[in-house]
């Protein structure tokens, strides 16, 4: 309930409109502009893995994890197989949506990279607490999926290989 709530508060409330993108091209590019910043948690993920690594006592690098390690190389690679799946359901999202609704491309990117935080937050707390920052990161990815095989199957079915 939280994340819809998140999404038409920040839509209707944010001062800012997405510019005129008449063609796919265009909302492909804005798309992939977009989805850059969604990397970011990932990119701070793999830099703190990595000092954890360099920092960690374990006397073989190459040998058995310490917790402290594990919970980084964890996250950063449970948000990289997350980040593929939204960003191929951003970029099909982005053909379908009318012009006046652009702006939820940079909300939901928005809401990936900070639920991915909050699931690395919950998940270095506790591995009872992260399934609040994973919802939140996977429910809006599954809505967006619907969304998309609704559009493809069900409204534009005559367009589904053009």
């Amino acid at each position: 309930l939280l994340c819809p709530c998140l999404i038409y508060g920040a839509y209707v409330f944010l001062p800012f409109d997405a510019p005129l993108l008449p063609t796919i091209s265009a909302r492909l590019v804005y798309t992939l502009r977009c989805t850059a910043f969604a990397t970011f948690p990932i990119v701070l993920g793999m830099i703190v893995s990595g000092i954890s690594r360099l920092c960690s006592s374990a006397l073989e690098p190459f040998g058995e994890l310490q917790r402290e390690v594990e919970i980084h190389r964890t996250y950063v690679s449970q948000s990289v197989h997350l980040f593929i799946l939204y960003f191929f359901n951003m970029a099909v999202l982005a053909t379908y949506l009318p012009q006046e609704v652009l702006k939820l491309i940079p909300l939901l990117t928005g809401l990936f990279a900070i639920s991915r935080l909050i699931y690395w937050l919950s998940y270095a707390i506790g591995r009872s607490f992260r399934a609040f920052g994973f919802s939140m990161t996977f429910l809006p990815l599954l809505a967006m999926l619907l969304w998309n095989l609704y559009n493809m199957f069900v409204l534009e079915p005559e367009n589904l290989l053009a």
